[in-house]
C-alpha cells in the first residue's frame, strides 16, 4: 500500500520594501526587527550609505508565511517610517507594473518591451501605446494592446499631454515608457510625472545630441557608441541615469551600420531599466540613482 504524500505547502506571500532616509544608525536593525515582530522572512536584502548626501537606500525582498495584507504591513510600518524620516514603499513582489508605452516613428524599442512583455521577460503589464503617428497600429493590435493615435502639433500640445494624464489615470499607470518617443514633454508634465518616466537616448549623455547622432559619431572616428536610458526631467536628457550600453566599433562601420547597432543597444538598455525600475530596484538620489542588482 502506498503512503499518501503530504500536502505541498502553500508558496508564501512575497513582498519588496524600499525606502531612503537620512543615514543614522539602527535603520536595518528597526527594518529587520519588524519584519521579525510581524512573523516576516528576508529572502533578500541590500542597502547603501551614500557619504556625499548622507541618505541611507534599502532595498529588502521578503515573505510573509502568516496570512497579511500589503495594506496592513503598510499600517504597520508607518511608525518606524516616521521615525526614521523615511521615504518608503511596500508592494507585493508578484504584482505587474501598468505601464504606457510612448513611440513615434521608430519601433525598435516598442517592438523590443512589447515581445519581452509577451514572453514574460518583462515584470510589466502594458496598458496601452500611445502615438503621436499612426505607423505601429496593427503591431500594437497584434498584441491586443489598446493603441491611442494623440496629434501633436505646437497648437495642440497642451491637449495631447491632458489626454496622456487622462490615459495614465484611467489605467492606473505607473510608469511611462518613451520608447523613441520624439516629442518634448512639458515641465509641468515631467514634475506631474516625476520619477515615474524613462526615455531612451540615442548616445552618451551628453554626447551627440540633436539629429543624426550617429553620422555625429561617425563624422568623430568614434570607437565606442552607447545609449542612455534615464528618468525624464524638465532638463531635456539631463535626468538620472538609470542604465547605459556600449558597443565597439571599428574604422570601417558606416552610418547605416552603426544606425542598426545603435538601436540593438538602446533596446538592451531600455529593456535593462524598465525591467529594474518594475522590480522596484531603482531609488532616486537627488541627480543619480541607486540601482539594486
Amino acid at each position: 500500500m502506498n503512503e499518501q504524500s503530504a500536502p505541498a505547502a502553500a508558496p508564501a506571500d512575497q513582498y519588496v520594501l524600499t525606502l531612503s532616509c537620512p543615514d543614522k544608525q539602527g535603520i536595518v536593525h528597526a527594518v529587520s526587527s519588524y519584519l521579525f515582530m510581524t512573523g516576516c522572512n528576508i529572502e533578500d536584502s541590500q542597502q547603501f550609505g551614500d557619504h556625499d548626501t548622507g541618505l541611507f537606500f534599502m532595498r529588502v525582498h521578503f515573505s510573509a508565511d502568516a496570512p497579511v495584507t500589503v495594506d496592513k504591513l503598510r499600517a504597520s510600518f508607518t511608525a518606524i517610517g516616521d521615525a526614521f524620516r523615511m521615504d518608503w514603499q511596500i508592494h507585493r513582489a508578484e504584482e505587474r507594473m501598468r505601464v504606457v508605452l510612448m513611440v513615434s516613428r521608430f519601433g525598435h524599442c516598442l517592438n523590443d518591451l512589447l515581445f519581452r512583455a509577451r514572453t514574460g521577460a518583462l515584470p510589466v503589464d502594458i496598458a496601452a501605446v500611445v502615438s503621436n503617428h499612426t505607423d505601429f497600429a496593427e503591431l500594437v493590435g497584434t498584441y491586443g494592446i489598446p493603441f491611442h493615435h494623440v496629434p501633436v502639433t505646437r497648437d495642440t500640445k497642451a491637449e495631447a499631454e491632458a489626454r496622456l494624464l487622462e490615459i495614465v489615470r484611467e489605467e492606473r499607470v505607473e510608469l511611462v515608457v518613451l520608447a523613441r518617443y520624439m516629442q518634448v514633454l512639458s515641465d509641468d508634465l515631467c514634475k506631474q510625472l516625476n520619477g515615474r518616466i524613462i526615455n531612451i537616448h540615442h548616445s552618451f549623455l551628453p554626447s551627440f545630441k540633436g539629429a543624426k547622432p550617429y553620422h555625429q559619431a561617425h563624422a568623430r572616428g568614434v570607437k565606442l557608441i552607447g545609449a542612455t536610458a534615464h528618468y525624464v526631467t524638465a532638463d531635456l536628457d539631463e535626468g538620472p541615469i538609470i542604465e547605459q550600453e556600449v558597443e565597439r566599433v571599428g574604422h570601417d562601420v558606416t552610418p547605416d551600420q552603426l544606425v542598426a547597432i545603435g538601436r540593438d543597444v538602446e533596446c538592451q538598455a531600455l529593456a535593462r531599466a524598465v525591467k529594474w525600475h518594475a522590480e522596484r530596484r531603482i531609488l532616486l538620489n537627488g541627480h543619480r540613482t541607486v540601482v539594486f542588482g
